[in-house]
């Protein structure tokens, strides 16, 4: 078709417009349409600042912004309608502006695709992350919740997946409660370089016209905590970089792995062999065969999307790694992957913190376990060292005294003093006071430390964090 009267030409250079098999193949409103609210904020602030230098008169910049807001309102209600052969979001919403508003034909003044499209995506994007940062705090208000109402029950500490030492299961969930605070600070560390204002790089050298780009910047949020504007530096970078992009595509890998591994703890405690929550019947399914099964697919679900996310990750570095300066077409394909990545780790996060609202702890399935005498073993161990002897050889002497009740087949709390005196006699008859669970817990008291004091020291400085 003729582009020479058309709003989607981009010059006068071109006598037809593309093949039907190049538009189709060319066009991203089919994904892209989702940075409809930050491409018509961004088209008001540019708007505002083309009627401050003269380009646009008063009563134009009123029709603009009415137009565009009406644009808006017909999106938000779904009442829109998105045309492919306009290949873009931006061509989209600046064609039907310019069909219902004369003046609109000259809202592109002094900007183009380039620096559009990388204030569009940074604008969505901050508002992810923070969403993100509110979502994960609620997924550490549930693990901090499920432990203060378990706040009692031990469990075993595993390393090797073999049962090492007994912990508070709230200090287990801790553990994740502090992962989870590290991908918030990356994610707000992130925020701060996706929070720099591109607009007014043109295609590639900016501008002669005398743009105010603070004003713009200020417009539309782009200031730092202090309230100073942030603007990007150098016109060819702003519009090729994506490092922001990159940057929370990693931070969300990390994220994804700390769900994943959360999941495949929940995976194994609401197992048969291991039985020490039940997961409420909302958040599993059964088998289309066997009646019985109660399977656990939210946490699955969490720990099979961790691929996706490391392949979007993956993607996006090897879109870029061969990329001359500027903005080359390839850059059309990081958007897939960033919105797929938002998507994926803010539903897992709200699906990871509704489930564990919907956990029960078995109280007694999990005492049996922590009951085990062996988790003690390095206590006994400590025992030795605090009569004089080196932790080394210590370490050995309960080794063998391990060895003595398993060829007995004892428990290690059921061996006689006479027995533990065999292997050395350092032991006195205070060293079954080692294998009283309440009294060991009490004892582990350091900063950090699974300890009865220090885990509900610990619950309530996150409760108050969290609040």
């Amino acid at each position: 078709m003729s582009t020479k009267n058309s709003p989607v030409s981009r010059s006068g250079r071109f006598a037809a417009g593309p093949a039907a098999d190049v538009a189709k193949f060319t066009e991203s409103i089919s994904f892209d349409w989702r940075l409809w609210k930050h491409d018509i904020l961004g088209s008001m602030a540019h708007a505002t600042m083309l009627q401050k230098i003269g380009v646009l008169k008063k009563n134009e910049l009123t029709a603009i912004v009415r137009g565009l807001d009406q644009i808006g309102k017909e999106i938000r209600a779904g009442k829109f309608k998105w045309n492919p052969v306009l290949e873009d979001v931006h061509m989209n919403i600046e064609a039907e502006l310019t069909r219902r508003i004369p003046a609109g034909a000259k809202l592109h003044t002094a900007r183009s695709r380039n620096d559009q499209v990388a204030l569009d995506v940074r604008m969505w994007l901050r508002d992810e992350i923070t969403a993100l940062l509110g979502e994960i705090a609620d997924l550490q208000r549930a693990l901090v919740s499920l432990g203060e109402r378990n706040s009692d029950i031990l469990i075993p500490g595993y390393t090797h997946l073999q049962r090492a030492q007994p912990v508070y299961l709230a200090h287990h969930l801790l553990a994740y409660v502090e992962m989870l605070e590290r991908d918030c600070e990356r994610l707000w560390d992130c925020h701060s370089r996706v929070n720099v204002c591109p607009l007014g790089s043109g295609a590639i050298a900016g501008s002669t016209l005398p743009l105010k780009r603070e004003l713009v910047a200020k417009l539309l949020g782009f200031v730092d905590a202090n309230g100073k504007v942030q603007l990007t530096q150098n016109s060819m970078d702003a519009v090729s970089d994506r490092d922001f992009a990159v940057e929370f595509c990693a931070a969300a890998a990390l994220l994804a792995v700390h769900f994943s591994r959360l999941a495949e703890d929940l995976i194994l405690w609401a197992s048969a062999e291991f039985n020490f929550i039940k997961i409420a019947d909302a958040y599993t399914t059964g088998s289309s065969l066997m009646p019985q099964k109660k399977n656990p697919d939210i946490a699955e679900l969490a720990r099979g999307k961790t691929g996706r996310v490391f392949g979007n990750l993956i993607s996006l570095l090897t879109l870029l790694k061969g990329l001359p300066m500027t903005y080359n077409r390839d850059l059309q394909e990081d958007k897939e992957r960033l919105f797929d990545t938002a998507d994926t780790v803010r539903a897992t996060t709200r699906l990871m913190a509704a489930m564990l609202r919907n956990v029960k702890v078995n109280k007694m399935a999990c005492a049996l376990a922590a009951g085990d005498s062996a988790l003690l073993a390095t206590d006994l161990a400590d025992y030795l060292v605090k009569k004089g002897m080196p932790f080394r050889k210590a370490h050995h002497v309960v080794g063998a005294v391990v060895g003595l009740a398993e060829k007995s087949g004892k428990a290690l709390n059921q061996l006689t003093l006479a027995e533990l005196q065999s292997v050395d006699k350092t032991f006195g008859r205070d060293a079954m006071s080692v294998f009283n669970l309440k009294s060991a817990m009490a004892k582990r008291n350091l900063t950090g430390a699974p300890g009865t004091k220090e885990v509900a020291k610990q619950l309530a400085r996150w409760r108050k964090q969290l609040s």
